[in-house]
């Protein structure tokens, strides 16, 4: 595997994670936020598939979702739902901006650029709702 191949694995499984912790946090969510994760929770399986279809292009195997994951946040009622699944946009953020370091081609920076911008959308939705200012960050995907 390449440097570009590890990074799209990496923002595979990354994708895997987040639509698990979005299936366990829409068990806690407030019944007002339930069709917003639902749509987010497509959305990444669609990227996670848009991925899978660049490594199968680039003749690697990608990466089997795991049988469980352990969320970044204890989710046990509404808030900590939601502080998860922007605990989880955050993860994405950071493997789209590692992709875009490291693609090889047109496709795969297409990609992380999209994707990248998706996790940013999603993260100011839950920063707004969390009530946390500012809702954007200036680089999404830094190390902080």
């Amino acid at each position: 595997m390449s440097e570009a191949t590890d990074a799209l694995a990496a923002a595979v499984e990354a994708e895997n994670a987040a639509v698990f912790v979005y299936g366990v946090a829409v068990a806690y969510a407030a019944a007002s936020r339930r069709d917003t994760i639902a749509d987010y929770t497509a959305e990444h399986r669609s990227r996670r598939d848009e991925l899978e279809r660049l490594m199968l292009a680039a003749k690697v195997t990608a990466p089997l979702p795991a049988a469980g994951y352990v969320p970044p946040v204890s989710i046990t009622d509404p808030v900590t739902a939601i502080q998860a699944v922007l605990a989880a946009e955050q993860d994405c953020a950071r493997a789209y901006r590692a992709l875009l370091e490291r693609a090889d081609d047109r496709s795969q920076r297409q990609a992380g650029v999209d994707a990248l911008s998706d996790s940013a959308r999603r993260a100011a939705t839950w920063r707004l709702v969390l009530r946390i200012s500012p809702a954007t960050v200036a680089s999404p995907g830094a190390q902080s």
